[in-house]
């Protein structure tokens, strides 16, 4: 090009640098929208000077990577997701993990399959990153194995007894997978699909939302049942999970997710020494199939007082009856003022690392289970997880509930909108505090 006079040549400049002025003092002219391309969807995003687009590979350093491509988003401040491939299922569906971390430090890997909570890696009281949640290596032993490792459970979390419930006039046959009873939604409950995975970042928090329609009919229970799951790590350390689900046909609904806890590290042993608080007063006693029989006892008085913080080992030994495998697997009612408010489920603290959670929630109870099946026959590499080596708090509805109707209501229906939030905040409690 050809500039025929010094005017023109001039006036060219003085357009460009006022361009360039404008953008960098706000930033109007410099955002781009790129398509980021995941396995299963794509999305856009703005992208900026201060945001890079890289590509997330297994076993791959972040300086290896390559400098432009689409699986992930940061920010300069760490906060950011990236997505790469976890593996394949035993019919060779491709399995993504996508890694969350917040502006602290923390970080949380999901998988798409199971919804699964695969790490949660928290500081201890020496700044040391650790993982607390149990996980396997491959995604054929989540298939297999299935104590529900950080899945999401549903349809309908816990048990139904003999399988069975009637709605409407109409009565339902579900599978029987924890004979003689049916538990976590069945043979291929919500842990056993992949969900649609979508990432969003937000000015204080990233997040995955993930999506399941449940058809009509599957594992037995009535109605399309559209889920929506929100998981959300924030920069006040917060792990926030929201559920949601509509349905075109009334149905029972009860959405949990299943981690297994150990606040001194996933793979270290016993959990028997956490210092653990629980606001419930009350508790369901069960029968020998762990089906609640109607009665509501308070907890004063029985090893199920964790009313106050004690060593879940304290009193551990006095729970003796045979359904219960030597430990706690007890649904506990929470002292909640009004139904679907934000209230206080637990708080537990592990005295060797310092590391906290602090568990609130909108469900009326939790199930509160100390991992006394499991039994140092799986494990992760060279680990085996024995019995009480991880446990888990579920925030749910009680068990059974579609077959006790004195129970809290798990019916929705169409029209309705089934809401859940339950909210884990990490801490670390100094040693001059203990």
């Amino acid at each position: 090009m050809k500039i025929k006079t010094w005017g023109t040549f001039f006036v060219m400049l003085a357009v460009l640098f006022s361009t360039e002025f404008v953008s960098a003092q706000f930033g109007v002219f410099r955002h781009r929208i790129r398509p980021v391309r995941h396995a299963r969807y794509y999305y856009c995003i703005p992208q900026t000077d201060s945001e890079v687009i890289s590509e997330t590979v297994p076993d791959v350093t972040p300086e290896a990577a390559p400098e432009d491509s689409s699986n992930a988003i940061s920010t300069t401040n760490n906060q950011g997701i990236t997505a790469s491939m976890f593996g394949k299922t035993q019919e060779g569906d491709d399995v993504t993990v996508f890694t969350l971390t917040n502006a602290n430090g923390l970080v949380v890997k999901i998988l798409d399959f199971g919804g699964v909570l695969y790490e949660i890696n928290v500081p201890d009281k020496n700044g040391n990153l650790g993982n607390i949640s149990a996980n396997y290596a491959t995604v054929p032993e989540y298939q297999t194995i299935r104590p529900y490792f950080g899945s999401l459970v549903g349809r309908y979390g816990n048990r139904i007894a003999l399988g069975k419930f009637t709605l409407d006039g109409t009565e339902y046959t579900l599978p029987i997978n924890n004979p003689p009873n049916a538990l976590h939604g069945g043979l291929k409950g919500f842990d056993q699909v992949i969900w649609n995975a979508e990432p969003f970042e937000e000015e204080n928090a990233v997040g995955l939302k993930l999506t399941y329609t449940a058809k009509d009919g599957e594992e037995g229970y009535p109605g399309n049942l559209a889920v929506t799951v929100l998981y959300k790590l924030t920069n006040a350390d917060e792990l926030v999970i929201d559920y949601t689900a509509t349905t075109d046909k009334a149905t029972p609904v009860n959405l949990t997710n299943h981690t297994f806890w150990n606040l001194a590290g996933a793979t270290s042993g016993t959990i028997l020494n956490h210092q653990l608080q629980l606001g419930a007063s009350r508790y369901l006693p069960t029968d020998a199939g762990l089906i609640p029989t109607g009665e509501i006892a308070n907890v004063e008085g029985t090893p199920l007082d964790f009313r106050t913080a004690k060593a879940i080992g304290q009193d551990i030994a006095q729970i003796t009856d045979p359904q219960y495998n030597g430990g706690y697997d007890h649904c506990l009612i929470l002292d909640q003022q009004n139904p679907g408010e934000m209230t206080f489920c637990a708080h537990i603290y592990e005295p060797t690392t310092g590391r906290t959670m602090d568990i609130t929630t909108t469900e009326p109870a939790v199930q509160f289970y100390s991992g006394n099946f499991l039994d140092g026959t799986t494990g992760v590499g060279d680990y085996r997880y024995e019995k009480q080596s991880a446990f888990c708090l579920e925030t749910q509805h009680y068990p059974d509930s579609p077959n006790q109707p004195a129970f809290p209501n798990t019916i929705l229906r169409p029209g309705e909108t089934y809401r859940h939030t339950t909210i884990h905040k990490f801490g670390v409690q100094p040693d001059s505090a203990e």
